[in-house]
């Protein structure tokens, strides 16, 4: 590493240390281990898992039972209240998950002059949360609200990649007993490819001529909870119209910048 790299990376740490909340990273450690925790835990235990004393969080564990963030089931155990959850109820994911893409949708239609549409996974299908148009009027899209299949769709298969092992498995079999003639053995190693890789990009074999590009909107755990996708359909009398390794650049970075906004995690293996 140069001199000038060492001051950088310096001054980073620095201003990281300036900036430090300690009891606000203690609270928050505090949260995520109850959350995690199958049953109630003493300040003792609490204490042992954080790899602090009981001094350090007697204070806060209190703190957070006066905000009812935790619950004191007894006389020494404490557990999590419904809080986070009702508080997170206040504004839906997938209403923020709306309000931070439609316009980075517009943008990318824009720049395309093709349609894209944004999808969810549900009990073996796909719904389409929200779309947009080509500017031009012309082109291939769905209507909001669709179900799409999802073994077959490069978008589809983009949700079943960025998943727990577990979710990816029960995905799968819901997506096969809604269209048992969709199952198809390859898909692990597919999948693997889409994950390595960090989007799908395949000819469709629903629509002929019509060729997707499709890319994960990741959450804090790196897992899809949507799909960005282009349908891109080739228009013949316009020479200048943008390539597919144009257009999988520009959805990636649409992606990665929708991503960032709801807070969720990046891929940076992705095409810039």
């Amino acid at each position: 590493m140069s001199d000038e790299s060492k001051v950088t990376v310096g001054k980073a740490e620095a201003e990281r240390r300036i900036y430090a909340a300690p009891a606000l990273e203690k609270g928050l450690d505090i949260l995520e281990m109850l959350c995690k925790s199958e049953g109630a835990l003493s300040q003792k235990e609490i204490a042992k898992q954080l790899g602090r004393s009981v001094g350090e969080i007697y204070r806060m564990v209190s703190c957070l039972v006066d905000r009812n963030y935790v619950s004191q089931v007894d006389e020494s155990s404490y557990t999590i209240t419904t809080k986070l959850f009702e508080l997170s109820h206040i504004n839906p994911p997938t209403h923020r998950l709306l309000f931070e893409a439609m316009p980075v949708m517009q943008r990318l239609a824009k720049e395309l002059d093709q349609s894209c549409h944004l999808t969810v996974y549900s009990q073996g299908k796909q719904l389409v949360l929200a779309k947009v148009d080509a500017p031009s009027g012309m082109g291939f899209s769905v209507r909001a609200g669709s179900e799409l299949d999802v073994l077959i769709s490069a978008s589809g298969r983009v949700l079943l990649a960025f998943q727990s092992s577990e979710t990816t498995k029960l995905w799968i079999e819901e997506s096969i007993q809604r269209r048992p003639v969709q199952a198809d053995p390859q898909v692990s190693p597919i999948l693997d490819v889409i994950r390595k890789i960090g989007f799908e990009s395949s000819p469709s074999v629903q629509v002929r001529g019509l060729y997707a590009v499709s890319f994960p909107i990741l959450d804090t755990q790196g897992r899809a909870l949507a799909a960005l996708t282009v349908p891109y359909s080739e228009r013949i009398d316009e020479n200048q119209r943008k390539s597919i390794p144009e257009v999988t650049a520009a959805l990636g970075a649409s992606a990665r910048t929708l991503s960032e906004k709801i807070g969720g995690t990046v891929k940076r293996s992705l095409p810039s």
